[in-house]
């Protein structure tokens, strides 16, 4: 009997160093282990518990790659955790940015859009292309009836995407020349008949009415939201009275100011500290008022009042080139010296106008910050300005015109 049970145990023994053996060689294994039961070996199977997630991004992603119903979290639902995203509610701004601004990185409701895209809003203010109207108020609805450069006013304008605005502010008449009487006029001081004779504009009607505007944009959304907008002032009167149009209108109090030699902020920046609005002057003022920047020290512009395109350059006219911001002039003279609306027709056409602004910005190694012209509902100047700012570099592939 004992000797029975001794041979059994060396059989025993002898399977067990044979299966042991057998496997070592890896002539057998262990049972196929297949967890999502997908015909692929757990050993083999990047995603094992078959969530659509990765087993080492779970792992990275501080969730369980061996249970379907542990998966990482992701709120804006982009196949990025939010352990690892750096936009976790998914509104293109980076959760730093908006928590260093008071914004919830965790509700896409919580978010700010600027011109538009909230990407916008992380642009610097000189890393941003804006539409600009060449004497924006001598308009044939604003009742000028000569020296007219555009066929609508403000508010067509405003709503046809423009954001930068040139204007020239006199007095009325040579005989009334308070604070009061600063009007929009086009033309030079000293000529006859006075400018404001023939193309007088109330210019605190259409700043107050271009104030309004702006809140009305920040009260129609449902987030936050605003535009950045700049004015360039042919400016024909004293400092004093020139403050006291922007300070009756409401747009001194959103008035930036830049310090010569400072980096501009971002837009998002402006439009949330409510300084969302950049004046510029043509005619020099004492640094008291600081918030007229001297166009020509922040900025440049090219040659203008060409008769031909051929003749239109990317060279400097007037300003400093080193500076950042500056305005592209895309605007034709007739023989007169006025706006020409027939070949504002021949230059504001979409080909023309975005083949010749990435010239310029390729040959200044800087994009425009202004895309000026006559006649804008002649053309597309928005839809340029659209297509560039969506392109970071002048080599970029264009996008596709819509």
């Amino acid at each position: 009997m004992l000797y029975y049970q001794s041979d059994n145990m060396r059989r025993q023994w002898l399977v067990t160093l044979i299966v042991v053996g057998l496997m070592l060689s890896g002539c057998i294994g262990p049972e196929f282990q297949d967890l999502d039961e997908d015909g692929i070996e757990d050993s083999e199977d990047l995603d094992m518990d078959g969530d659509g997630w990765d087993n080492l991004v779970e792992i990275d992603c501080n969730s369980d790659p061996n249970n379907f119903d542990n998966v990482p979290n992701d709120l804006d639902n982009d196949t990025v955790c939010d352990e690892l995203d750096e936009d976790i509610d998914g509104d293109n701004l980076p959760n730093d940015w908006e928590s260093e601004r008071g914004l919830d990185p965790r509700d896409s409701n919580d978010t700010l859009i600027c011109h538009g895209f909230s990407e916008f809003c992380l642009r610097n203010y000189d890393n941003f292309t804006f539409p600009e109207t060449h004497n924006a108020f001598a308009t044939s609805e604003d009742g000028v009836i000569l020296g007219t450069n555009h066929y609508t006013g403000l508010q067509a304008q405003w709503d046809g995407g423009i954001r930068a605005f040139m204007v020239d502010a006199h007095h009325l008449r040579e005989d009334q020349t308070e604070a009061e009487d600063v009007r929009f006029c086009h033309g030079s001081p000293g000529q006859f008949p006075h400018p404001c004779a023939y193309s007088e504009v109330d210019a605190f009607e259409w700043l107050s009415h271009l104030n309004s505007l702006m809140n009305l944009t920040s009260q129609e959304c449902l987030s936050k939201c605003g535009n950045v907008v700049s004015i360039l002032v042919e400016n024909y009167v004293p400092a004093e009275h020139l403050e006291f149009l922007f300070n009756e209108t409401g747009i001194l109090e959103r008035a930036f100011i830049h310090q010569l030699g400072d980096s501009w902020p971002s837009i998002g920046d402006m439009i949330l500290q409510k300084k969302d609005v950049v004046i510029y002057v043509q005619s020099e003022y004492n640094e008291s008022f600081s918030y007229f920047h001297p166009a020509w020290k922040h900025s440049w512009d090219t040659p203008y009042g060409q008769q031909s395109k051929e003749e239109m350059t990317c060279e400097l006219g007037r300003g400093d080139s080193n500076q950042p911001v500056w305005h592209l002039s895309n605007w034709l003279s007739s023989i007169f010296g006025t706006a020409d609306p027939y070949k504002a027709h021949e230059v504001n056409q979409y080909e023309f106008l975005l083949n010749r602004t990435i010239e310029c910005w390729e040959i200044m190694d800087n994009r425009p910050t202004f895309v000026a012209v006559d006649y804008w509902e002649d053309g597309e100047i928005t839809n340029v300005t659209i297509t560039l700012n969506k392109m970071d570099n002048w080599d970029d592939e264009i996008p596709t015109h819509q």
